[in-house]
C-alpha cells in the first residue's frame, strides 16, 4: 500500500539544508539589492531622526549608577557622539551642525530672537541654513568634549556659554574656546560650575575672549590661584565682572 506523505512531510527542509540554504541566498540577494542602491532622502532622514532618540536615550540612562567596567564604553560611545563631520558642517552650516552635536551629547541651544531652548533633537527647525544662528549654549551634564569643539569654529553669535558638570571639559577645551576669533568677538558671558578637570591653566585661557563681560566660576577644585587670576583678568578684561565661588 502506498503511503501518503503528511502536509509537514511535504514541506520540511531537504537533509543537506538546501531548502533553507535556498531561503538565505534569496534574502541576501535582496540584501544586496537594498545595499548597493543609495538611501533616499527620506530615508537618510528618518535615520538620523532614530540616531537622535538613541542618543537621547543614551544620555539618560549614563545618569544611572553604572561599574567601573563600563566607564570604557561611555568614553568610546562619547567619542563618537563628539565625531566631527566636516561634510555636514559644510552641507547644513555651522550652527545647524553645532546644534546637533550639543542636543546628541545631552546639552541645549537657544536661537537669536527665539525665548525658548531647544532640548530635542528630533524637532530641531528647518528652513533656510542662514535662519537660525545659536546665541546661547548651555551644556549642563553633557558629554561635550575637545575633540567636538571644530563644531563651534563658524559660530559668529553665540553670546552665552555655560559649562556646569561637564566631566570631559579640560584646560584644553577652554584654551580651544580662546582661540575661536569668532567666539572672540561675540562672547559676552560664560559660567564654568563643577567641572572637575579645570584648572588655573584652563581659566587663565579664557582671556583672550576680549568682549567678555560676565565670567561665573564656582566649584572648580583644580582652580588653587585665585588672587593670580583676578590679576590677570584685572590686567587683560579690565571691564569683565569676575564672580568667585571657590574655595
Amino acid at each position: 500500500m502506498r503511503r501518503t506523505l503528511s502536509p509537514h512531510a511535504r514541506t520540511a527542509p531537504l537533509a543537506n539544508g538546501s531548502a533553507r540554504g535556498g531561503r538565505r541566498a534569496g534574502r541576501r540577494d535582496v540584501d544586496a539589492g537594498t545595499h548597493g542602491r543609495s538611501l533616499a532622502p527620506s530615508q537618510r532622514r528618518h535615520q538620523t531622526m532614530l540616531f537622535g532618540k538613541i542618543s537621547q536615550q543614551l544620555c539618560g540612562l549614563k545618569k544611572l549608577p553604572w561599574s567601573c567596567d563600563s566607564r570604557s564604553f561611555w568614553g568610546w560611545l562619547n567619542t563618537v557622539f563628539n565625531k566631527v563631520d566636516y561634510d555636514r558642517i559644510r552641507t547644513v552650516g555651522p550652527d545647524r551642525a553645532a546644534s546637533e552635536w550639543l542636543l546628541r551629547c545631552g546639552a541645549t541651544v537657544r536661537y537669536h530672537g527665539q525665548e525658548r531652548w531647544q532640548k530635542d533633537y528630533n524637532h530641531l527647525p528647518t528652513g533656510a541654513l542662514d535662519k537660525y544662528k545659536i546665541q546661547a549654549i548651555d551644556a549642563t551634564d553633557s558629554c561635550i568634549m575637545n575633540i567636538g569643539f571644530d563644531h563651534m569654529e563658524g559660530l559668529e553669535h553665540v553670546e552665552k556659554i555655560r559649562l556646569c558638570k561637564c566631566h570631559y571639559i579640560e584646560d584644553d577645551c577652554l584654551q580651544r574656546l580662546g582661540q575661536l576669533e569668532k567666539l572672540q568677538k561675540s562672547l559676552l558671558e560664560m559660567e564654568i560650575i563643577s567641572c572637575g578637570n579645570v584648572t588655573d591653566k584652563g581659566i587663565i585661557a579664557l582671556r583672550h575672549l576680549r568682549n567678555l563681560k560676565y565670567l561665573l566660576l564656582s566649584d572648580l577644585p583644580g582652580v588653587r590661584e585665585k588672587e593670580n587670576l583676578v590679576q590677570v583678568f584685572k590686567t587683560t578684561l579690565p571691564s569683565l565682572e569676575l564672580k568667585l565661588q571657590l574655595k
